[in-house]
């Protein structure tokens, strides 16, 4: 029986990446349709439940995407209100690669240090990449100062991480005024920039005078980067003492891991991956 990927969509033409992607992770047939919302996604996700047997539903998976993560978030909360009982497919949430490119940098980050324990830095932790390194840091016990130039926006990503992952530490920073971005960086071992494109964020003077850093990722690839200093291509390269990823030397993982959830959602057809299941993915990578 082949194996169907429908690709809801939430922006109006579909991502061609996405379903590269699922080529590459050996999907027989991609239904893509874009400007799905939760009041039009019913029908789709009857047509996947209902036209194949219970043994062969793991056969037909769900692939919601879109470059908005709140209306990912919103229409998969719609497809999952939608499955009753036995009958559903599995399920999988990655709009604007905000999951998979969030646990690839957690889990560079992984490779060079003791993550429990340590004081890590998020730039740009509103948004949604960055939100959701922050949680998976959470989730390993890391001491999470979550960056924004607002301080409200900073502290209710703080609220709402804090009720996904219990007993997380976690700190709002501000770094508009200089004052804020020095204090945020003190004492950091860990920083992670999941700014908007071509916005620096932080300055090679100012990170090469963190004598307490040991990784830095940088997951902006249009000039200028948000971490100065750091190279697109860097993939665990030192630089000052300091090991450096960049955003496509971070990208080999990211890919790795989403191919390998998608071939994941054809083991069974009640899996629902997200922000936690996609890093428990990446963790067992080779």
């Amino acid at each position: 029986m082949k194996k169907i990927l429908i690709q809801l969509d939430t922006d109006p033409q579909p991502s061609s990446f996405d379903r590269v992607v699922a080529v590459d992770a050996d999907v027989d047939e991609i239904f893509s349709y874009g400007g799905v919302t939760p009041e039009t996604v019913e029908p789709l996700v009857h047509g996947a439940m209902f036209t194949r047997g219970p043994r062969d539903l793991k056969n037909t998976v769900i692939f919601v995407g879109g470059s908005n993560v709140g209306a990912g978030e919103e229409l998969l909360a719609k497809v999952r209100a939608t499955f009753f009982g036995p009958v559903g497919v599995s399920v999988m949430m990655d709009s604007n690669g905000s999951n998979t490119t969030a646990a690839a940098a957690v889990l560079a980050a992984n490779k060079h240090m003791e993550l429990e324990g340590a004081d890590a830095l998020v730039l740009g932790g509103t948004g949604p990449v960055g939100h959701r390194a922050a949680q998976l840091l959470a989730m390993q016990n890391v001491n999470v100062r979550v960056a924004s130039r607002s301080l409200e926006r900073a502290q209710k990503t703080c609220d709402a991480i804090a009720k996904a992952v219990d007993g997380a530490s976690l700190s709002a920073v501000e770094t508009e005024s200089q004052t804020g971005l020095s204090d945020a960086c003190e004492g950091v071992s860990l920083i992670i920039a999941a700014g908007a494109l071509g916005v620096e964020l932080l300055s090679a003077e100012r990170r090469q005078s963190i004598p307490t850093l040991k990784v830095a990722v940088d997951l902006n690839a249009v000039p200028p980067v948000g971490l100065n200093g750091v190279d697109v291509m860097d993939k665990a390269t030192e630089r000052n003492g300091v090991v450096c990823y960049g955003a496509i030397g971070v990208g080999g993982t990211k890919m790795k891991i989403h191919k390998a959830a998608i071939r994941k959602l054809f083991e069974s057809n009640d899996q629902v991956l997200d922000t936690t299941a996609i890093y428990a993915i990446g963790t067992n990578l080779d």
